[in-house]
């Protein structure tokens, strides 16, 4: 289901394919203002369902000159609406209205530009002043050559005469740069006077609105219904479990699947929370020697996921029967996994990567999905657990993968080595957290590698195992940079690890970025 926003209080992105889409979802809802996004082959329903108050199109990797390039639908441009046009939104907006595009080699801009304002806008009203120039973020192939009637220039830049285009009596704006990027300073202030000036939005949206709105939806999707959801110890799962509980109250029963793989005291923290805190019936499966059994042996990294994943379901589903079945699965799906997995609802863009709660288990359960957090952003996902009154120890923890520790011991897993590294990890977020640096990092955590080096420790000779410690910033999870500790923080770690933890006499810090490598070591 989505979010039924009261008409006249939202804005739809039509998709074009860009991958950063969902930032101007991200910049329009940063304004106040509800947003969803909609392919372009669904945009027209979309519009009739919302009736929103405006419609910015998206950029995209297709050539307008292409006859078979994606176009809006036209009913958009007759609906009375304002739009914003962005890039290759810009682009068919203009197409589609008269003008006409122009593409092919020396045509192209790509990276930061200057655009200098020639004539004053609503769009940009009390923001940017005829004759100032303004960095902006360029990357297209093609550009506007001429205008649709009605339209006027009302800024250029070295490569693109068309820079910003206006039709004020209809309010249709055009920008060949995109202003959702942080390479465009000044982009969120032109996203937000848009949707707040030219589409006239209060800009009140807030997740107490959404939350209401929310319970509503759940109470009308399962009736009387019985629903399960799997908590995993991570935000997502445990917001989306609270909202769905305060909707039905018991018809909502959460399992707990502990297959050993946690961080210290989580499988303790989450039944604590849930079953005590919360009241919501909650099933605690002890499945340790199931899962570590199974992970005798076994070094590939993709093959530890495989089993891992394929043991959680079968757990699941032997839990599921005993409590009677359910009529719907609960899951914490945010948005990005959405838009990561696949296209959001059939769009154009390009697939990143699978994510395991993105379809699959459902199919195999036969129940129907309730996924109350499939709109919001990880950010609005805490913002809602605090909405929801959830101990900041849960809404602000950093995020943990689904195989646990699995993923953080290259090698064979043995419970001997995760007891190790469970450790080892606890000292180190114990130090992050006391530097006051744990709000400041996207996420940290240890590694236990699959290497021994000679030590000494007192007057005697060690050869233990290596561990490495990681940290990085992050803004979405999609690139990171190393997290910048001064040396005495991480010489304080090395000494505590090395000095507390049995089996360990060396200390590594991962400076890698991301890319090329990736946050997590499998």
């Amino acid at each position: 289901m989505t979010i039924q926003a009261p008409a006249q209080d939202s804005i739809l992105i039509v998709d074009f394919g860009s991958q950063v889409t969902q930032l101007i979802a991200r910049r329009v809802r940063e304004a106040g203002v509800y947003s969803e996004i909609a392919p372009f082959t669904a945009a027209e329903a979309a519009f009739q369902r919302m009736k929103p108050a405006g419609i910015i199109l998206s950029g995209g990797p297709a050539s307008v000159t292409d006859a078979n390039s994606p176009r809006a639908p036209q009913a958009l441009f007759e609906a009375g609406v304002p739009i914003l046009g962005i890039c290759y939104g810009q682009q068919v907006m203009c197409q589609q209205l008269g003008g006409e595009v122009v593409g092919g080699q020396g045509e192209g801009e790509f990276g930061r530009a200057f655009v200098e304002v020639r004539r004053g806008s609503h769009l940009f009203d009390g923001l940017w002043q005829e004759g100032e120039r303004h960095q902006v973020w360029m990357s297209h192939g093609d550009k506007v050559a001429r205008l649709p009637d009605g339209f006027d220039i009302v800024a250029v830049s070295e490569g693109a005469p068309y820079a910003i285009t206006a039709d004020e009596q209809r309010r249709f704006y055009g920008v060949q740069f995109h202003p959702e990027v942080v390479h465009t300073p000044d982009g969120a202030k032109l996203i937000a006077n848009f949707a707040r000036h030219v589409c006239g939005l209060a800009g009140d949206w807030s997740m107490a609105e959404f939350r209401a709105t929310k319970i509503a939806e759940i109470r009308a999707q399962v009736g009387k219904g019985r629903v399960i959801c799997g908590l995993s110890g991570g935000v997502d799962s445990a917001v989306a479990a609270v909202l769905i509980h305060e909707a039905i109250g018991d018809q909502l029963t959460c399992v707990f699947v502990d297959h050993g793989l946690m961080r210290s005291g989580e499988a303790d923290q989450v039944v604590g929370l849930f079953r005590e805190h919360y009241g919501i019936p909650l099933v605690h499966v002890n499945a340790e020697t199931l899962f570590l059994g199974g992970l005798a042996g076994v070094t590939d990294p993709e093959a530890k996921r495989k089993f891992i994943g394929k043991t959680f379901i079968d757990v699941f589903e032997d839990e599921a029967r005993k409590i009677g079945g359910a009529d719907f699965l609960a899951q914490g799906t945010l948005y990005p996994d959405v838009i990561e997995s696949v296209s959001f609802t059939g769009g154009p863009s390009v697939t990143i990567k699978s994510h395991h709660n993105v379809g699959g288990l459902p199919e195999r359960m036969n129940m129907k999905l309730v996924e109350p957090l499939r709109e919001l952003f990880k950010d609005e996902v805490r913002a809602l657990g605090r909405e929801l009154g959830l101990p900041e120890i849960f809404v602000a923890r950093h995020p943990f993968p689904g195989p646990g520790l699995a993923i953080r011991i290259p090698g064979e897993v043995t419970r001997e080595r995760c007891d190790i590294l469970r450790k080892a990890d606890a000292i180190y977020l114990e130090e992050i957290r006391r530097a006051g640096l744990y709000d400041a990092i996207w996420q940290a955590f240890a590694v236990l590698l699959p290497v021994r080096t000679v030590g000494v420790m007192g007057d005697g000779r060690t050869y233990d195992s290596v561990c490495a410690i990681r940290a990085v910033t992050s803004t979405d999870g999609m690139t990171a940079e190393a997290y910048p500790f001064d040396p005495a923080f991480l010489n304080r770690v090395a000494t505590r690890i090395v000095n507390e933890v049995q089996g360990i006499n060396r200390v590594t810090y991962d400076i890698t970025s991301k890319p090329p490598g990736t946050i997590e070591w499998e």
